[in-house]
């Protein structure tokens, strides 16, 4: 039986850098990876630019559930994304973890946040070439 690899992806809001993340990355495993994300303060709902970034390539973020971040997702994955929550993340051995420096797209215009979509997208095309070689 094959392994499925779980990723977390972990941004301080779970508004905006976190939820394209696993958009993105769902969107491209198409089932061949476990996707969840998680914010250390989570807030209330996906920042409207990046919905309508997303929702420019076909991926509805709009609605997304927000979670606060929590030791059991950690435990539970085999890879922690981080982007920007500093030290919120418990670390377990064993684990994979990436910190990727990008820029947070609150209060930042449309192609700001397209640009930051883009270099999430590179990111997440890699790690999937990474975990289903």
């Amino acid at each position: 039986m094959n392994h499925v690899p779980e990723v977390l992806f972990v941004c301080v809001h779970n508004a905006g850098r976190s939820q394209m993340a696993a958009a993105l990355l769902v969107h491209h495993a198409r089932g061949r990876v476990r996707v969840r994300s998680a914010g250390s303060e989570p807030v209330a709902e996906v920042n409207p630019a990046v919905a309508t970034v997303m929702s420019e390539i076909g991926l509805d973020v709009s609605r997304r559930v927000h979670r606060k971040l929590l030791t059991e997702d950690v435990a539970a994955s085999d890879v922690v994304v981080t982007m920007g929550c500093g030290d919120a993340c418990p670390i377990f051995p064993g684990k994979r973890y990436e910190d990727w420096a990008l820029p947070d797209p609150a209060g930042k215009d449309p192609d700001e946040v397209r640009t930051i979509r883009d270099d999430i997208d590179r990111r997440v095309r890699q790690l999937l070439a990474d975990l289903t070689d």
